[in-house]
C-alpha cells in the first residue's frame, strides 16, 4: 500500500479556483435525510484505474479488507445557531464557534453591521450576550459569569444547518437527530462530518467483522472547513484552524497497520486533514492535540491515507479541492459529472463516493 501512495504523484500543472467549478442543477441538492443513513448511493473511483462506477453505500464493507483501518471523526455537533434581537429590536443571528475566554466566545453574525462594541443582545429565555469586538461578519460576545453557555445553547440554539437546506418553519426533530453521526461523543463542532453520517450500527458491525479496525479521532468541524475560497492563486488560500485531538490507542493502531502495509482509510475530509497534519515523514502517526490548518491544494504531497469516503462537495469549496488533490483533477471531475447526469443527490444530507 506504502507502494501505490508513492507512485500516485502529485499534480504540478498550477491550478485556479475556476479550475473547480462545475454546474449543479439545484434539484439535486438533498434538502431531507433519507430514511435509512446506510441508503444511500456510492461513486466509486478508482484511482489508479482512472475509472468511475456506480455502487451502493450498503456494500461499503466489502471495499475494506482485513488489515485496514477506517478512521472516524466523532466530533459531535451542538445547536450552535442562535437568534435574538438587539436593544432596539432588530433581529440578529449568532453562530457559536469557540470558546476564547472565560464565557467569552467567537460568532459569525448576521448582520454583523449592526454589533458594534458594547451592545446587548437579548437571545430569549433570559439569556443575554455583550458584544465585545467586531470583525468583518464575525464578533466577540461575552456571556455574564453565571451563564452555562452549552445548557443554554441546548435550550435556545437551532442545529446549524447549512445554508443550501433551507427550513423556514424552523428545523425539524429530525434534523437534530440526522445531522449527526452515530458515533458523534466530543461536542464542539458548528457542521456535522457529513460522510459519517452515512453509516449505521450493522454497517459498522459488518466492517468489524471483516477484520477491519476501526478508530476514531476528533476534529470539531469550524468556518475553517466551510469557508469560501476568495482568492483565484490558491497557493494564497489558508484553512482557518480547527480544534484537533488524536488519542495514543488510535495512534498504537494506525502505527501497527502501518507496520503491516494496512490501507489508511479516512472518513471525510476532516478526518484526512488531521491524519495528514500528525503524520510523520515515514508515515508513522503522532498523538497529540492542537489546531489543524493544514490546507491541501494540488502539489501536496498525501503522506497518512490510502482511501477516501466523502460526499459532494460545493463548488470552488477548499474541500472539493481537497479531494481533486488526492485523486486527480482530470479524473475527480470526470466523477463530479457522473454524478451529475446519473442524479446522485448532493452535499450534506446526499449521496457519497469512494476514493481508492
Amino acid at each position: 500500500m506504502r507502494r501505490l501512495r508513492e507512485s500516485l504523484k502529485p499534480e504540478t500543472r498550477k491550478f485556479l479556483l475556476d479550475d473547480f467549478g462545475y454546474d449543479l442543477p439545484e434539484d439535486l441538492i438533498a434538502a431531507v435525510p433519507l430514511a435509512r443513513r446506510e441508503a444511500s448511493r456510492m461513486l466509486c473511483v478508482d484511482r489508479t484505474l482512472g475509472e468511475v462506477g456506480d455502487g451502493l453505500f450498503s456494500t461499503f464493507p466489502s471495499h475494506l479488507r482485513a488489515g485496514d483501518v477506517l478512521v472516524l471523526n466523532n466530533t459531535k455537533v451542538f445547536p450552535a445557531r442562535l437568534n435574538g434581537k438587539t436593544e432596539t429590536g432588530a433581529n440578529i443571528e449568532l453562530l457559536l464557534q469557540e470558546e476564547v475566554g472565560h464565557n467569552v466566545w467567537t460568532a459569525l453574525a448576521k448582520p454583523a453591521r449592526r454589533l458594534k462594541p458594547g451592545k446587548i443582545l437579548d437571545l430569549g429565555s433570559g439569556i443575554e450576550c455583550e458584544v465585545v469586538e467586531r470583525d468583518e461578519g464575525s464578533v466577540h460576545i461575552k456571556f455574564g459569569d453565571s451563564v452555562d453557555v452549552w445548557s443554554a445553547a441546548d435550550r435556545i440554539g437551532s442545529t446549524p444547518l447549512p445554508h443550501y437546506i433551507q427550513r423556514p418553519q424552523g428545523e425539524t426533530a429530525s434534523d437534530r437527530e440526522r445531522y449527526q453521526t452515530i458515533f458523534a461523543k466530543e461536542r464542539g463542532a458548528i457542521a456535522a462530518p457529513t460522510a459519517g453520517l452515512h453509516f449505521s450500527e450493522q454497517i459498522l458491525n459488518e466492517i468489524r467483522a471483516n477484520g477491519v479496525k476501526v478508530v476514531e479521532i476528533t476534529l470539531h468541524v469550524g468556518y475553517g472547513t466551510f469557508e469560501p475560497v476568495r482568492v483565484d492563486d490558491l497557493t494564497r488560500h489558508t484553512v482557518l484552524p480547527e480544534r484537533y485531538e488524536v488519542s495514543e490507542e488510535t495512534v498504537a493502531t494506525l502505527n501497527e497497520s502501518h507496520q503491516l502495509g494496512g490501507r489508511v482509510v479516512a472518513v471525510g475530509t476532516t478526518t484526512t486533514r488531521v491524519l495528514e497534519t500528525i503524520v510523520n515523514e515515514d508515515g508513522t502517526f503522532a498523538a497529540g492535540k492542537g489546531g489543524a490548518s493544514l490546507t491541501i491544494i494540488p502539489g501536496f504531497r498525501f503522506k497518512a491515507i490510502d482511501a477516501l469516503l466523502t460526499n459532494f462537495h460545493l463548488p470552488k469549496s477548499s474541500l472539493l479541492i481537497l479531494v481533486s488533490t488526492f485523486t486527480g483533477h482530470e479524473l475527480i471531475m470526470k466523477a463530479y459529472r457522473r454524478a451529475v447526469t446519473s442524479r446522485y443527490r448532493f452535499y450534506s444530507y446526499g449521496d457519497c463516493m469512494f476514493i481508492q
